[in-house]
């Protein structure tokens, strides 16, 4: 591959990086990026086919499954492959044969890739041909938001293979009844699928799953909502606010990939950690723990670390080139080592513009908060300000506090937290009696700022009097509010699943 690039007619487009850059070297040869994205698709493959076998080889039916340090297996046993009543495996030939399959399509991909890599050509470029409708602009929005509509194509129709399997293919092991049975009736009713999404099963969350019913019933919705999704961004163009709020980069859009991964990869973490319908005990290990009664790591306890591992690394890379193609956006030249700009030109102003206090999102985060928001009088932003830091508050003292295990901890909850409003708004009493006067200084010198300024109506002692006592009936507010809501959640939950 060095030597493809070496002698490269499309040199000048490859950036000058190390060969640890990997595909960043191909960012604007499109057939060249696209032969090393199918032959990474080839290794996945090959090395799922490739350890099948080796687990295969390696498994001893006398012991339990999650005590043999199998990753694979498991998981196929869990979708109804080779298993008999109570979780025994009885054939292992459907592995073989799935093993082969994978073997045979990484051969597939393989020489695809390497095609694609070698003789190809260096950029797909966009026409009416078939190579053409690959053909793309990073920066063109339209051709980017149709690509992201094919891969969520592709999402609903993997969500819906596992319907077919539940519901007609053999259908998937019940660890409720120790046997591999028809999903006959799966969920349908979406107040019980996105339920699960607000706490209405169980604090849980999604991971409150416990019948395969729901299970097969929420692959339905996501794959029928991918697959809309995706035709309706194959069919439109991207609306203002994405054009305003994204940016169209190959930077970028690794950055959202590998933050869309880095979530995926929390939630498997604590799915595996908890769920027992959809990572069954006899497959996984128990519950609650990294390893088994006798010591060893179990399944569960490997795929759990695995996960939030990788899910660290993946949300350190999503932040590191998010701030890259931010600060590209913005004119920033990392190669030339440019870290910061000066605040409109001047370096006396004591504040220098950076990645990510200058950038879009950062400053329309700042315009919209109830301090700078236009058109709010002073008593609105207190009220406003006051009622969410009174509401979150009452969490960590409910939670946390030294009565948190009594009936009382909510109440002491409260009470602490309405104690805290007090004592902020006695300091923002005393700031504003020693910064403002009466009257707004008008000849008070004003300095460029890279961020918002706050308005001049809280600029006044009578403005700044008006906020702070508005702050404390707001905090005030906000923790009764999360106080009732703790304290008659168990009645909220049963009302939002139905039972009453």
């Amino acid at each position: 591959m060095t030597a493809v690039i070496t002698e490269n007619p499309y040199r000048s487009k490859i950036p000058k990086v190390g060969w640890w850059a990997g595909n960043a070297r191909f960012i604007d040869l499109s057939g060249k990026l696209l032969g090393a994205h199918i032959a990474h698709g080839g290794l996945i493959v090959l090395w799922a086919g490739a350890m099948t076998l080796f687990e295969i080889s390696q498994y001893n039916p006398d012991l339990p499954m999650y005590e043999q340090g199998l990753i694979l297996l498991p998981h196929l046993a869990t979708l109804g492959f080779g298993v008999g009543s109570g979780g025994q495996i009885i054939d292992t030939y459907p592995y073989f044969a799935i093993a082969l399959l994978h073997l045979v399509s990484s051969a597939v991909l393989g020489a695809g890739g390497l095609y694609h890599a070698l003789l190809g050509p260096d950029v797909l470029e966009e026409n009416r041909s078939f190579a053409g409708f690959f053909g793309y602009d990073w920066k063109d929005g339209d051709k980017m938001t149709s690509i992201i509509g094919i891969h969520l194509v592709f999402l609903g129709v993997g969500a819906f293979l596992l319907v077919l399997k539940a519901m007609f293919w053999g259908g998937l092991f019940d660890p409720a009844v120790g046997e591999v049975r028809v999903i006959a009736n799966p969920t349908i009713n979406p107040a019980v699928i996105f339920g699960y999404l607000f706490g209405a099963s169980g604090p849980e969350g999604m991971a409150a799953v416990d019948n395969l019913e729901d299970v097969v019933g929420g692959h339905f919705w996501i794959g029928t909502l991918c697959i809309l999704g995706g035709l309706w961004h194959m069919g439109t163009k991207p609306l203002p606010w994405a054009r305003r709020a994204l940016i169209y980069s190959g930077e970028a859009y690794l950055s959202y990939s590998l933050g869309a991964i880095a979530y995926m990869g929390f939630l498997a973490t604590y799915f595996v950690s908890v769920n027992n319908t959809v990572y069954p005990e006899v497959f996984y290990g128990p519950l609650g723990g990294l390893e088994t009664d006798t010591g060893i790591v179990s399944v569960r306890g490997w795929l759990a670390v695995f996960h939030f591992v990788f899910a660290l690394l993946f949300l350190f890379g999503h932040i590191w080139h998010g701030i890259r193609a931010r600060g590209a956006a913005a004119g920033f030249d990392f190669q030339k080592g440019d870290t910061v700009i000066k605040v409109s030109g001047n370096p006396y102003v004591g504040n220098l513009e950076t990645p990510v206090n200058s950038s879009d999102f950062t400053l329309k985060l700042l315009k919209n908060l109830p301090i700078y928001r236009l058109g709010l009088s002073p008593l609105a932003r207190g009220l406003e300000i006051g009622m969410a830091h009174g509401y979150f508050i009452l969490g960590p003292f409910a939670t946390l506090g030294p009565l948190r295990d009594s009936e009382q901890a909510n109440l002491v909850g409260l009470l602490a937290a309405v104690g805290l409003v007090v004592i902020m708004t006695i300091c923002l009493s005393i700031y504003g009696t020693v910064s403002f006067k009466k009257e707004l200084q008008k000849d008070k010198p004003t300095y460029a700022t890279s961020g918002p300024n706050v308005p001049d109506s809280l600029k006044t002692s009578d403005g700044w009097s008006q906020f702070t006592g508005a702050f404390l009936v707001g905090g005030v507010g906000g923790a009764i509010f999360a106080y009732l809501i703790l304290d008659n959640l168990s009645l909220l939950q049963a009302i939002a699943s139905g039972s009453i």
